[in-house]
């Protein structure tokens, strides 16, 4: 994959991450994904408010490949694979900061494009689709 399709944000693994068991708990994956998403939507839409986010979320998901424990030094790397008439979708995988080999987690979300007034979904805008382009694999 090309690095300029890939657009990367360091994660800071908390200390509330950790469950019982030493490792981050499988369903803050999912936070470090939408932490993700919420980096992406500043730099590359432009989001400075809430109420800027243009799309919903349509599905998610999550394999975990590996434990993440409480010093690990995690990044996340995430990509556009898709991109359709009303939805796009990101590809995520969270990686060790100074081994890139060492995956932990590899994901994929759909989020369609919706007008929150209206309570429908709504085409991609043309701009935020030359903008994903970008970053289309």
């Amino acid at each position: 994959m090309h690095s300029d399709k890939l657009f990367s944000t360091n994660i800071d693994v908390r200390f509330s991450d950790i469950d019982a068991l030493g490792h981050v708990n499988n369903a803050v994956f999912f936070t470090y994904f939408e932490e993700g998403r919420k980096h992406f939507s500043k730099k590359v839409f432009s989001v400075s408010d809430i109420s800027d986010f243009k799309f919903i979320m349509a599905h998610i998901q999550c394999d975990f490949l590996r434990p993440i424990r409480f010093n690990d030094h995690v990044i996340l790397q995430m990509w556009v694979k898709d991109i359709g008439t009303k939805s796009f979708s990101f590809e995520y995988r969270l990686v060790d900061f100074s081994d890139e080999t060492r995956v932990y987690a590899t994901g994929e979300s759909i989020q369609v494009c919706y007008d929150y007034e209206k309570n429908r979904s709504i085409e991609v805008p043309a701009k935020m689709k030359e903008r994903l382009t970008r970053y289309l694999k």
